[in-house]
């Protein structure tokens, strides 16, 4: 499958919606935190924007996959674990970040059980370049398996931005359904900012298509307990 990143900036495209009309993203924004003020969880809602392709054979197509990073956070509380040398775990300690060191992951034992469940404990890694080589030797392919291999780390970055930068970062990939979801933001943004997170969002994943709005069938946006409301 073809892979591409974008950074926001990037994107020209991203000041106009397209075939998408605000109004109606405005509109649905409104009547999801309408709904969600009036039956207030116990948990902060994400925000997902759902989508349904047409004109697409996951058979035969390309199957795609691409990243690109939201103007906002769309999860505050992901977790993002570092495997890092000497240096970038006393960081990540300094800056209260979760994180593992070789000797720690050697105690795993490449035990499948246990890398799944470090796997399933963060929502995503980030690795020191020493680190970054001997992954597959230290956990073998599970980490991969969960798609969630890790992204690098250099001693030049600022950990807390890099750590924010995973965080803001929204993966689109088509496996064999003609739908797929992702986080775009949560309901305690503002209504400017989430609607700013899904302009990004649909651009990019609208880019990513053979024949860019001709496959998207439909365009819906959700809280965690809301019902869909449907913007396209």
């Amino acid at each position: 499958s073809s892979s591409r990143s974008a950074s926001s900036s990037m994107t020209p495209a991203s000041t106009t919606m397209s075939k998408l009309q605000s109004e109606n993203v405005r509109e649905a924004i409104r009547t999801m935190f309408k709904e969600s003020a009036e039956k207030k969880r116990k948990f902060r809602e994400t925000v997902e924007l759902q989508i349904g392709l047409k004109q697409y054979d996951p058979q035969k197509d390309k199957r795609f996959s691409g990243s690109v990073r939201l103007p906002r956070i769309p999860r505050p509380n992901m977790t993002v674990c570092i495997l890092g040398d000497a240096q970038h775990c006393e960081s990540a300690e300094k800056a209260n970040i979760p994180s593992m060191n070789v000797e720690d992951l050697k105690k795993l034992n490449k035990n499948k059980k246990l890398v799944k469940k470090l796997a399933q404990k963060y929502h995503a890694f980030l690795a020191s370049e020493a680190l970054i080589k001997m992954i597959p030797r230290l956990l073998g392919p599970g980490l991969n398996k969960a798609g969630k291999f890790p992204g690098l780390i250099t001693h030049g970055d600022i950990m807390s931005d890099k750590v924010d930068e995973v965080k803001s970062t929204v993966k689109f990939q088509l496996k064999k359904a003609l739908c797929l979801g992702v986080a775009v933001g949560h309901v305690e943004m503002t209504e400017q900012e989430l609607f700013a997170n899904i302009n990004v969002a649909v651009n990019f994943l609208v880019s990513l298509l053979k024949k860019n709005w001709q496959n998207v069938k439909s365009l819906n946006l959700k809280t965690s307990m809301g019902k869909p409301q449907r913007v396209y």
